[in-house]
């Protein structure tokens, strides 16, 4: 079947996203909507230790039933001794995590390690309510899920050096949560099964999309649009550049951040684009996601062929 390149560009260019200009494998692009699966189930993982209230079942729900959590606590195995230790970590404490890089290896059984390096915070650990900061780098195992979302089924959690003392608390639960949502929408609308039933549960009841291609402004247009143009190409992944996030009001984010996209259509052509994506987020703690209120778009590189 040919395919018509201006349609593609007017739907493509809506949700373009990741740095073009480095080269990608044919086969990063195919497998990035699993990467994006799970940095969004690694950013839920800080959430109970950020926000309580946000639920425990919340933060079991990304593991497998026999998880084994390894770290300077000693060892939790399944997840009721991992619950049991979550629910001994003082109300008062505050916490913060500091994600400052991550790196996925995808293996040949489908299941993937995640290695990271953080910075974590804590205030209310030392009597006098002093800040606490410790480098800490994660090994994680994750296994394929019944949805596009997989399981952590190992967390080993290493501290790098003497923790500090003194600073400023900076809360990261912002930025955890939005990251979270972001890369769980990216590895939605990139997932081959092109299934639209689970992002009800991350658009708002008022949502409003405005892309190059019109508006959707309820579920059934974005269903419509993810069977009909969006699912012309073959492969497609997106990286994250100048992301930010701002409170907006009580519950409600405005998330910034270049999208760059590398996309295959089905004769193996390079496609490459690149956007600014605005967002106004609407959060509820006690939720597995935040909802997406709001996107508007930026076109900064139109959508092109890029050659071999």
């Amino acid at each position: 079947m040919r395919t018509n390149p201006i349609c593609l560009s007017v739907a493509l260019i809506a949700f373009a996203a990741t740095q073009a200009d480095a080269r990608m494998t044919d086969a990063e692009i195919r497998q990035g909507f699993e990467e994006h699966a799970a940095l969004a189930q690694y950013h839920r993982w800080y959430q109970v230790y950020e926000r309580p209230e946000g639920r425990l079942a919340n933060a079991l729900d990304i593991l497998t039933g026999d998880v084994v959590v390894t770290s300077g606590l000693g060892n939790a195995t399944g997840r009721d001794e991992y619950a049991a230790r979550v629910k001994q970590l003082p109300e008062t404490w505050r916490n913060a995590h500091h994600v400052r890089s991550t790196e996925i290896t995808h293996h040949a059984d489908g299941t993937m390690t995640l290695a990271a390096e953080i910075l974590y915070q804590n205030e209310g650990m030392l009597p006098d309510g002093t800040v606490r900061q410790a480098e800490l780098s994660y090994d994680v195992s994750l296994v394929p899920g019944q949805s596009v979302l997989p399981l952590l089924s190992e967390v080993r959690i290493e501290q790098a050096g003497e923790p500090e003392e003194g600073g400023t608390f900076e809360d990261a639960y912002a930025e955890n949560r939005m990251r979270s949502l972001v890369h769980y929408w990216l590895a939605l609308i990139e997932d081959p099964a092109r299934d639209p039933d689970p992002v009800r549960e991350i658009l708002a009841e008022d949502v409003r999309l405005d892309f190059s291609s019109g508006a959707i402004t309820d579920f059934e247009g974005f269903a419509d649009w993810l069977a009909g143009p969006g699912s012309q190409v073959a492969a497609s992944t997106h990286e994250i550049g100048n992301f930010s996030v701002e409170e907006a009001g009580e519950g409600v984010y405005r998330v910034g951040m270049d999208f760059d996209w590398n996309g295959l259509l089905p004769d193996g052509t390079r496609m490459v684009a690149k956007t600014r994506h605005d967002w106004t987020v609407e959060n509820d703690v006690s939720e597995r996601f935040a909802r997406i209120r709001t996107i508007d778009v930026e076109v900064l590189e139109p959508l092109r062929p890029v050659a071999d």
